[in-house]
């Protein structure tokens, strides 16, 4: 395949984050009409070891903690995420929060926390997102804003990769960011990711040119 160009360097900062809906809008309360989901009951575990940070599903009573990191982190990630287009208040937090926790939620995506060893501290979040179809399933994240610069994106992001690239209904996992966002390019390839294309995707946060990177790591031959 030809090698696709990289951009040149964004005048904004970019943030180490994929896309992902971290706070999203309200979704119908049925997975909407698409493709079939990859991912089958039971393929998605509630907890993964990450080098030294644990990667788990969200608890109940965690609603708090995420909105403080979501405030602590907004104006690091408003320029580059969709969702970000204004602060939630506290109450739609809350509800959005609560729907984020069924597993999957409505849209097909699994909602990790990322926290330090003590599982307590929250550095970030990771997502699973199964609405492609096609034996593709993708990963989002972001880090808290005070933990930029440790591995926090990369660990979390190359412990979901492991376990996605083991399952044999997955044959590709997918990072998707803007063209401008290069600290977000440089996760996807510190994994071993392959920029398959860039493609005309809209411009959805301040910050993005409206070119989508799709980054790609097929599952290997048996």
């Amino acid at each position: 395949m030809p090698n696709v160009p990289l951009p040149e360097p964004s005048p904004h900062r970019p943030v180490e984050s994929a896309r992902m809906d971290s706070a999203p809008p309200a979704r119908p309360t049925v997975r909407p009409s698409g493709p079939a989901p990859v991912l089958r009951p039971g393929d998605v575990p509630e907890r993964l070891d990450a080098e030294g940070l644990v990667v788990r599903r969200w608890r109940a009573g965690e609603a708090g903690a995420r909105y403080r990191m979501i405030t602590a982190s907004f104006a690091h990630l408003h320029p580059w995420m969709g969702w970000a287009d204004r602060l939630p208040t506290e109450p739609e937090h809350a509800e959005r929060f609560a729907r984020s926790l069924a597993w999957p939620n409505a849209g097909g995506s699994y909602a990790f926390g990322v926290f330090a060893a003590d599982d307590r501290t929250p550095l970030g979040m990771v997502g699973l997102h199964d609405q492609r179809g096609g034996g593709a399933v993708e990963i989002g994240y972001w880090c808290h804003v005070d933990h930029l610069g440790r591995g926090v994106a990369t660990r979390a992001a190359r412990a979901l990769t492991g376990l996605l690239t083991g399952l044999p209904a997955v044959e590709r996992v997918e990072i998707r960011c803007d063209e401008a966002n290069l600290r977000s390019a440089e996760v996807a390839r510190r994994l071993g990711y392959r920029l398959e294309r860039i493609e005309e995707d809209g411009v959805r946060a301040p910050a993005e040119s409206g070119r989508g990177m799709v980054w790609v790591k097929e599952r290997p031959a048996p």
